[in-house]
């Protein structure tokens, strides 16, 4: 039966989700633009498994409103490498990293709402954060997207806009976005879908502007 199949592909969807948010919790990055002098410091310390050498370099980097090392603390706050773990601290660099446009800290504070790490689960703050990551070609925020309204409760319950996010996701990388594609054209009618594939194209087209 429909309701069936349903509870067996939202079981390996719960399944794919973990494995794939688990692999999104990335190590430091390096900024492609040219970094405030000492990050670079940071980087090599990090890079050598010193993170409370990275963490003393990049915190007044950090503080001083350099969007990577914000993120970079975000991440480490969030693992506790170098120093006590701490989500609400987390959150906080992810937020302000994600403030000034950086695609990562947005989808990984979405996702921190949307799992209430650090915070009280809230999904209409991780669909704006990852809304804004998403419509930065962020594969696995669009994923999530996906997910959210796919589940989500009252205004956030739209399967057309879960069809659109999961079928970008599937488009551009491996992110089981087909499997929630197939869990939602069990219950959507034809003309869902293809007003869905319509909503995709369109925001593929535009370059992710008309979304």
């Amino acid at each position: 039966t429909v309701a069936k199949r349903q509870g067996t592909d939202e079981t390996k969807c719960a399944s794919a989700i973990s494995e794939y948010n688990a692999a999104l919790k990335t190590a430091a990055r390096v900024p492609p633009m040219p970094p405030p002098k000492g990050y670079s410091k940071g980087v090599k310390a990090y890079l050598a498994g010193d993170f409370k050498q990275a963490l003393a370099v990049w915190t007044p980097v950090a503080e001083q409103g350099y969007a990577e090392a914000q993120y970079n603390l975000g991440h480490m706050y969030r693992k506790g490498q170098g120093v006590t773990q701490n989500e609400s601290t987390a959150i906080k660099w992810y937020i302000l990293a994600a403030e000034q446009g950086e695609p990562g800290a947005q989808f990984n504070a979405g996702l921190m709402y949307q799992y209430g790490e650090g915070v009280a689960p809230n999904n209409a703050a991780a669909v704006k954060w990852l809304t804004l990551a998403a419509e930065q070609g962020h594969t696995f925020a669009q994923y999530n997207l996906g997910i959210i309204y796919a589940r989500g409760k009252g205004d956030l319950t739209d399967y057309e806009r879960a069809y659109m996010w999961s079928n970008l996701s599937a488009n551009t990388e491996n992110t089981s976005g087909d499997t929630i594609k197939h869990l939602l054209g069990g219950i959507m009618t034809a003309s869902q879908i293809s007003k869905a594939e319509e909503m995709s194209s369109r925001c593929l087209n535009s370059d992710y502007n008309d979304c």
